[in-house]
């Protein structure tokens, strides 16, 4: 019987010792895995060699690919800006004076700029029109059923959604810019003009004070201003 508890005595002993020894080896290895991270974090590629020595492998790939994220997030930060200084400046007045996100205008600047360079149209004249029928809502729909931030009629211009798309599409904040600047840009390219084109875009040809026009050309004039106020970032 005191052979059984001495045995038994010496077992845990025995346990307690490996777990002692278990638990100071993890530790050893979380505090290597830190600094693995730490060198990483500063490029220290001679730190991460060394530790792969006395780290296993998983555990080196794990604290690679974290550093990796890290880098990947600083360069996220010094990414190069989708917009031109001179729309960057123009979406800032935009939030603050109609009081959207920066975020949320964000992509209809870039379609706002993307669609000025294919069809030639001055990005601002897009956004001008934009502010005047929808006053930045990508949700407004008219009466008469025009949708979308340019305020775009589905049962008129079906043929230029892209393929695949469905009348919903309309709707669409990026969509609806490239489909309304093409039609703007007919509508100049027909009339021989702008104002004339403006007007025929808003479907009033037949008002000869022409204030639709004016209307949208105020607001380009306020944007210009705006930016012109307002130092610009260089590019």
């Amino acid at each position: 019987m005191s052979a059984t508890i001495a045995l038994n005595s010496t077992m845990l002993r025995a346990t307690s010792v490996m777990a002692s020894l278990v638990q100071a080896a993890l530790m050893a290895a979380g505090v290597l895995l830190l600094v693995g991270l730490f060198a990483l974090s500063q490029g220290d590629r001679r730190l991460v060699q060394h530790l792969e020595t006395l780290l296993p492998a998983g555990e080196v790939a794990s604290s690679a690919s974290y550093g990796t994220d890290l880098t990947e997030t600083g360069a996220d930060e010094n990414a190069v800006d989708p917009l031109t200084p001179r729309m960057r400046k123009a979406l800032e007045n935009v939030s603050r004076r109609y009081r959207v996100s920066s975020g949320a205008l964000e992509p209809i600047f870039v379609a706002a700029e993307s669609a000025g360079r294919d069809h030639r149209l001055d990005p601002l004249l897009i956004v001008a029109v934009i502010a005047v029928e929808s006053r930045f809502n990508p949700f407004s729909e008219s009466v008469m059923g025009a949708q979308g931030l340019m305020q775009v009629m589905p049962r008129y211009h079906q043929d230029k959604l892209p393929d695949g798309a469905d009348e919903l599409s309309f709707l669409d904040p990026v969509i609806n810019v490239r489909i309304g600047a093409r039609i703007l840009k007919e509508s100049i390219r027909r009339n021989g003009g702008l104002v004339s084109g403006l007007q025929q875009f808003a479907g009033a040809s037949d008002d000869a004070e022409q204030r639709y026009a004016a209307k949208v050309l105020a607001e380009k004039a306020r944007l210009e201003a705006s930016v012109q106020r307002t130092p610009q970032r260089e590019a």
